[in-house]
């Protein structure tokens, strides 16, 4: 019997008419190839001292999650009581996501970097969201490491394929290139030590957590702008969908929503399940799911009314997430929105209107 992954992956490459309802998010409850990352340090490649991860390949950087996981998780007590409470782990699913869907391929089609005839395990240079993924990945292991997570001075060198220059790989190219996002990965490590002697509630601890984090999550998203001349290679339908993902970070991020593994599964599982190509258009495109038709719908619909509002929606909505009850309030409006194909985009905007007017 095919594995659920293998199955998927055939079920993508071969779907024409038939619907496929798979964005494969997880393999026995763990994120994609769990088991074969490394969970030790000693399990990446070391060099004259010096830790030297490939993060174009798909275990290695799956690995730099799982260890900012184990060494952040002793501070993160008050997300919960479970293993996956971490808001880590969303990012663990999101490279997932990209990989079983064919978006850490080489879109050129120079090389069989990442795909199904070549290295699965490659992930293309030239891949918008290998790119973006760098900043999500890359960034936030070299600012753990900084912040002495995986102990005292442990040096780390990234590879790099031989020619390409526009990818830091070091913490001080890092931070010499982006200072405000690294600095702000700085602060979300530093404010979990803080967190961790504070006498603050869980509840205002997990609170203030989850703002350092996401306001460390939304620098990486804008340093993004630095991938932007590889959407060239991809379809109007795919580029399009890659903004509207961006652009629905400012909601989730201003809610504060913890994207433990649970909650993340529950979001990220309507994603699309293969790269758009041209001619696709929500909710109407025949082999992807209508929970998948929906998803882009809707993320359409959030960027195309924020545009045309004058970002006024955005605006409102970081004014309505004015407190801990009213962030609460906000993530539950989040997924009925996102979730729920009967509730009322008029409502969603009507409840944002009057919440803001409220705090």
């Amino acid at each position: 019997m095919l594995r659920p992954l293998a199955l998927c992956l055939l079920l993508v490459a071969v779907a024409t008419v038939v619907v496929v309802d798979c964005a494969v998010l997880t393999e026995n409850g763990m994120p994609i190839l769990w088991q074969q990352t490394g969970g030790q340090l000693t399990d990446l490649p070391i060099q004259n001292d010096v830790l030297v991860p490939n993060p174009w390949h798909y275990l290695h950087r799956m690995s730099l999650y799982r260890l900012i996981i184990a060494a952040t998780d002793p501070y993160m007590t008050s997300m919960g009581t479970n293993a996956t409470d971490s808001p880590i782990w969303g990012l663990t699913l999101q490279l997932g996501w990209e990989l079983t869907s064919g978006r850490l391929a080489d879109p050129t089609g120079a090389t069989t970097c990442g795909t199904e005839t070549g290295d699965r395990m490659c992930i293309s240079t030239e891949s918008w969201w290998g790119c973006a993924n760098y900043y999500f990945s890359v960034i936030p292991f070299l600012s753990a490491a900084q912040q002495g997570f995986f102990g005292d001075n442990v040096p780390v060198q990234m590879q790099v394929p031989e020619g390409v220059t526009d990818y830091c790989t070091t913490y001080a190219d890092c931070a010499t290139r982006f200072p405000d996002l690294m600095a702000k990965w700085d602060a979300f490590y530093q404010g979990l030590k803080v967190a961790a002697v504070s006498e603050a509630s869980d509840v205002e601890k997990k609170d203030h957590i989850l703002s350092l984090y996401w306001e460390a999550h939304q620098g990486s998203m804008a340093s993004v702008v630095a991938c932007s001349a590889r959407k060239a290679s991809y379809s109007a339908p795919e580029v399009s969908f890659a903004d509207s993902w961006q652009s629905s970070a400012d909601f989730i991020a201003a809610s504060n929503f913890q994207s433990n593994l649970e909650k993340s599964v529950m979001f990220m599982s309507p994603l699309p399940s293969r790269i758009l190509k041209e001619g696709d258009r929500a909710p109407h495109i025949a082999d992807l799911s209508a929970d998948e038709n929906h998803s882009l719908y809707i993320f359409s619909w959030m960027r195309s009314m924020n545009t045309i509002l004058g970002g006024t929606m955005t605006r409102l909505w970081r004014s309505a997430m004015c407190s801990i009850a009213a962030r609460e309030k906000g993530r539950a409006l989040l997924e009925q929105l996102l979730l729920n194909p009967g509730f009322s985009t008029a409502t969603f905007l009507s409840i944002i209107a009057t919440t803001a007017s409220s705090c």
